[in-house]
Formats: structure tokens, C-alpha cells, sequence
């Protein structure tokens, strides 16, 4: 049933790029994306390719409700996935209340993935705004690690994915003045284990914006704060969010983090964050494999206890960006290098480089992981 109804959906999408009015609207983009990974590079190379193709849709039957629908197709080919058993398994994955993703071909050496990961209901009227589906909540201040985006945690290295996971969710939110609101989300699930109930109330003090949040995550009893704002024209954002969990399962978890960035006239562009894990290690880490399965939640941020991050980018030319960026472990010494490059050859028409490298001796954080190199053309509509 869920395959019909995701090729259902694609039909529609399809059908209606023929019939759009004013208040209809779909786009997305098209993307190839060519993977090389190694351990070693004197060991055996091997390789992915990536056709992911995303569809945006909206429809604005009033001036205050919009239906919103997005589909992600991902078709992956080449030697990793023939080499990997159940390698479909790992790409398979929808954590909502509603499954709606599909494996429209699952073969060896292929694997077409689909999924719809927004479909949602926004409704204001005046100070409210109500929202219902799946959407994506974004608590997170800081640019790299969010310990406050405890409804969709999610990688800086996964940086294919810019639209980030959603959360089968009821949203409401009111503004008590122009810069400041509540909001109170209630997360679906199937049992008590998969639901959460939260508040957050954002306001600005001093030329900063806070926001404080609290509320019930899943297994865990959940306060935060956040702030961001600038010294000196460099921008200063911080998060911490402190997890209790319930019925005496697992431990406390205290993660926080902090980040500084500052543009220069000429554009270059400096970044440096901090994170802090209570519950992550500075000891050895084991890790399972290259599909490892980080928690979906703040506490899986780093599996250190200590993380840094540094980065450098540079518009060469209005059409030509280059960035470095370093993720290390302080403990362990492990750490990646995240070099990219990215260009614009026309109008709605990219490419991009982006290389991560790990290092570290074994039983670190980075140290097992390999090397990869992506390669990804991206047309827009």
C-alpha cells in the first residue's frame, strides 16, 4: 500500500507541472552524485553513484492556509552497494508515526529509494499558527551541533541531505510580539517511548535572541536554553539541553555547545565551535561499521566526550567558493578534514567537491572510518 501511494504521488507531481495556477507551485532539483571511498589508499577502492531527485509542492487554497507535500527519490548504483549485504536496510528508514517511504527497487547493485518527507498543514490566523504533519522542527541555534534540536538531530558530515530530517508532529505557535513567541509541540508516536510533548518561548534581550525549552522527549525528561548574537560584528551563538531520563533508563546527559564565526570585508569567512558530551567517552570507542547508526537524538552528537570544530572559506570569485573545515576529538586525537569546492558553471546549474578524510589510530572516534570523495552536479527548477 505504501509503494501506491508514494507512486501515486509522484504521478500527481509529475501530471501537474502541466496545470499550475497562481496558487499552486512546485520545484526541486535534480542531483548525480559520484562516491569514492577507501580505507587505505594503497587497499581497494570502491564506489557509489547517487541520481537523487527532490519535488516541492505547495498549494495556497486561502491567504492564511497552505498544504504543503515533498518527496525525496534517491536511485543508488556501483560496487558499494553490490558489496554490502543489506545495504537497502540501511537506506530504508523512516523513524515517523507514518511510514511513508518505499523501496521501489531493491536488487543487487540497485537500490531505489523513496520517501516523502513533508507532508504538513500550516493554518494562521493573526498571532497563531498551527501546523500538522510532517515537518521539520528546528530548534537549533548554532551552525554545526545543536543540542537543541531535539526533534531532528542530524549530521553536519551529511551534507547531501540540506533539508534535514522531519517529525510527525502537531506545531502551535503564538506570537506574543514581534520578537518573541511560544510554541508547543506534541510529537506522534506509537507509544510512550516514541512520543514527546515540548515547549520553547523565544525573546530578545540586549540585542540577543534566547529561547528557553523544556518538556517530555521520548524516555527523557528535557530543559534547554540557547542563545545568539554578535561581539564586536562576530556572530555568538551557544545551546545547552540537559536530559533526564525516566523510570531510571539509561543516564543523565548534559550536552553543550558554543560557536563563533566572523566575515571579513573581503568575505572570508572564519567558524569555531565547541561541544560538550557528558555521557560521550575519552576513552576507546568502538565503532560497528561504515553504516554505523548514530541515536536520533542530541545525546548521539559526538560519541566523545569533547569535540572541535574549525573551518576557513573563501569566495574566489562570485561563482567559485572553496571551504576547509576540522572536526577533532581532543581526547583521542582522531579528527576529519572536510576540504570542498564549489562552483557555479550556469544558472541553476552547480558543482560541487567535497572531500572527509578521517584519521585517528584505531578504537578512535574518526580513526576507523576511511577516507571518501564526492563528486555532485546539481540542477535546480
Amino acid at each position: 500500500m505504501r509503494k501506491c501511494f508514494v507512486l501515486f504521488f509522484l504521478i500527481f507531481l509529475n501530471l501537474f507541472l502541466f496545470g499550475q495556477d497562481k496558487n499552486w507551485f512546485l520545484n526541486g532539483y535534480l542531483k548525480d552524485m559520484q562516491m569514492i571511498y577507501y580505507v587505505e589508499p594503497t587497499h581497494s577502492w570502491t564506489n557509489q553513484n547517487l541520481l537523487h531527485n527532490r519535488l516541492n509542492f505547495k498549494w495556497y487554497p486561502s491567504s492564511y492556509c497552505v498544504l504543503v507535500a515533498e518527496v525525496r527519490n534517491r536511485f543508488f548504483t556501483g560496487k558499494l552497494v553490490h558489496d554490502i549485504p543489506g545495504y537497502s536496510q540501511f537506506i530504508d528508514r523512516d523513524n515517523g508515526f507514518w511510514d511513508l517511504s518505499s523501496l521501489v527497487i531493491d536488487s543487487d547493485g540497485a537500490v531505489f529509494h523513496s520517501m516523502i518527507d513533508r507532508v504538513y498543514l500550516d493554518y494562521s490566523l493573526g498571532d497563531w499558527q498551527i501546523r500538522f504533519g510532517r515537518q521539520r522542527i528546528n530548534w537549533g541555534i548554532n551552525l554545526v551541533w545543536n543540542p537543541n534540536d531535539v526533534f531532528n538531530t542530524y549530521s553536519f558530515l551529511n551534507f547531501d541531505y540540506e533539508e534535514r530530517p522531519g517529525t510527525d508532529a502537531l506545531k502551535v505557535q503564538y506570537y506574543t510580539s514581534e520578537t518573541s513567541s511560544l510554541e508547543l509541540v506534541y510529537q506522534i508516536g506509537k507509544n510512550g517511548d516514541e512520543r514527546a510533548l515540548a515547549t520553547r518561548f523565544r525573546f530578545n534581550k540586549w540585542n540577543y535572541d534566547f529561547q528557553l525549552l523544556g518538556g517530555w522527549i521520548e524516555e527523557d525528561l528535557m530543559l534547554g536554553a540557547g542563545w545568539a548574537g554578535d561581539i564586536y560584528g562576530g556572530g555568538f551563538r551557544g545551546e545547552v539541553t540537559w536530559f533526564v531520563p525516566m523510570e531510571n533508563r539509561g543516564e543523565e546527559a548534559l550536552l553543550a555547545s558554543v560557536s563563533g564565526d566572523y566575515s571579513f570585508s573581503n568575505s572570508l569567512m572564519l567558524h569555531a565551535g565547541f561541544l560538550y558530551n557528558s555521557v560521550g567517552t575519552t576513552g576507546p570507542i568502538f565503532q560497528t561499521g561504515l553504516f554505523e547508526v548514530g541515536e536520533a537524538s542530541p545525546r548521539g552528537l559526538s560519541k566523545g566526550r569533547y569535540a572541535i570544530f574549525g573551518q576557513i572559506s573563501y569566495p574566489l570569485t562570485p561563482l567559485f567558493t572553496t571551504s576547509f573545515s576540522l572536526i577533532a576529538n581532543p581526547s583521542d586525537g582522531s579528527f576529519v578534514l572536510n576540504p570542498s569546492l564549489s562552483y557555479s558553471l550556469v544558472t541553476n546549474l552547480d558543482l560541487l567537491l567535497v572531500g572527509q578524510y578521517f584519521f585517528g589510530d584505531d578504537f578512535t572516534e574518526y580513526g576507523d572510518s576511511g577516507q571518501f570523495f564526492f563528486l555532485r552536479l546539481k540542477w535546480s527548477l
